[in-house]
This record gives structure tokens, C-alpha cells and sequence, in this order.
């Protein structure tokens, strides 16, 4: 037990001892007081930033996806091409301003002239703006659950590509917020049914019918599809139900 513990930790990435000794270091007063109001005073400008950027864009639609995807893949050339449409539908974009999906969003919604968004997110790896951002429409954000709020307020639908753990936790943010009716029911597509099928099912096999942990109706917040213009369609159908429509 004692190498397998060794182990682990010479695998842990440098600086995670650190963190991880920290949540139980008992700080004092002032320490509390200068790191935790320093971080109070960074949270509300980028939370302020956000906001003042992003109040008048207009109708957006935020599309979720890998920072891994490579460059002409078929889901990068997919999320290029509902971009584009979207944008000729009328409406603007948001992505998380990096490479592979997120670029690829930026990419179409650029090539038609329309609205460019980027919220970026520094990280220690994968993460740069991509170049297809409007450099009046790219923040950057040290916290995620800042960058996370502006993805739900300043979106009127969401498009998920396929990603890995950032993609998820963006997917189930909207889900929640939405199932818990702290936003409205905005639309949420999912493109690719070989990647998300399984997902899908597993919620309605597992943690509906099994468990019952959601509603019946809660599956209906969700549109399944394989093509970009499925994809803008079930934008487009949601509105039409509203007789709304963009308008920049």
C-alpha cells in the first residue's frame, strides 16, 4: 500500500501536493482577507467585463465542443458549416474563443460576417484564442463559472459538438438551469448520434426509467441530430413556435 501511495504521488501533476495540503492548512485572518478579497474584486470585473461586452449582441446561439477536434475533421467542418448557417439564419455566435470546435464555430460565424463571440479561459494547456473571435467580442476569464454564466445569459440556444469533460459540464450546466426553470427553455441540439447516443440512453435506460431521478418530460429538452441543417433547423423550429425570430 505504502509504494502504491508513493506512487500516485510521484504521478500527480507538479504544484497538486500543494493545492491539495492547502485545503488544510488553517490560514489566518489576514491571510483570509487579503488572498479571499483579492479573488472577490477579480471574480466581479470579469463578471462586470462580461456584461458590458455582451449585453447588446443580439440573438446568439452557443456552441460547445473540443478544444481537440482537429482541423478539417468531419465535426469540425460540421461545426464550421452550422456556424455559417446559423449566422445566415440570423443569428450571432458564442464559443469558448479556443481551438477545434470552438474555432471552427468562430471560423463560420466570421466567413458570413456574422457576430464572432470568444470567452476564453487561460489554462495551463490546450486553451489560446483562436483568430476568427471579433477582438471586441473575446474576454478572458480565470474562472470557469463566470465564463459559464455568460455561455447561458447571452445565448438563446445551445449547439453541442462532441467534447470530452469541459463539453459535459457546459451540456449539464444548461440542462440544469433549465430543468430547474432558473432560465427559460432554450433549445439544446446535440450533434452526432453515434457520440451521444449512448449518453442518451443511458439517461433515459438508467436514470430515468431505473432510478427515476428525472421526469419523462425532461428527455424532450433535448434534439438529437447528425447534420448541420437538422441541427439549425431545430433552432429555427423552436422560435417558429414563438413566431420569433432574429433581428440584428
Amino acid at each position: 500500500m505504502e509504494n502504491l501511495t508513493d506512487n500516485n504521488n510521484h504521478n500527480r501533476p507538479e504544484g497538486e501536493d500543494f493545492r491539495i495540503r492547502q485545503a488544510f492548512h488553517d490560514r489566518d485572518w489576514n491571510e483570509i482577507r487579503s488572498n479571499d478579497s483579492w479573488a472577490i474584486f477579480k471574480i466581479m470585473s470579469e463578471f462586470v467585463e462580461g456584461f458590458e461586452k455582451l449585453a447588446k449582441i443580439g440573438p446568439c446561439v452557443s456552441i460547445f465542443g473540443s478544444a481537440r477536434t482537429k482541423q478539417g475533421s468531419p465535426y469540425y467542418l460540421m461545426a464550421e458549416e452550422i456556424a455559417a448557417k446559423l449566422v445566415q439564419h440570423g443569428y450571432g455566435v458564442i464559443t469558448g474563443g479556443g481551438p477545434g470546435i470552438m474555432e471552427a464555430g468562430n471560423k463560420g460565424a466570421h466567413s458570413q460576417g456574422g457576430k464572432s463571440v470568444g470567452l476564453n479561459i487561460e489554462l495551463p494547456f490546450e486553451q489560446f484564442n483562436n483568430i476568427y473571435v471579433d477582438q471586441d467580442k473575446l474576454i478572458n476569464f480565470d474562472y470557469f463559472f463566470v465564463r459559464k454564466v455568460m455561455f447561458v445569459k447571452y445565448a438563446q440556444g445551445f449547439v453541442v459538438m462532441p467534447g470530452g469533460m469541459g463539453t459535459l459540464d457546459e451540456l449539464f450546466e444548461a440542462l440544469t438551469l433549465i430543468q430547474t426553470k432558473k432560465i427559460g427553455r432554450f433549445p439544446i441540439v446535440l450533434v452526432g448520434k453515434s457520440f451521444w447516443g449512448g449518453l442518451m440512453s443511458w439517461i433515459e435506460e438508467v436514470v430515468l426509467k431505473k432510478e427515476a431521478n428525472i421526469n419523462a418530460e425532461d428527455m424532450n429538452l433535448i434534439t438529437l441530430v447528425d447534420t448541420a441543417d437538422e441541427a439549425v433547423k431545430a433552432i429555427d423550429d423552436f422560435y417558429a413556435h414563438y413566431l420569433l425570430q432574429p433581428n440584428f
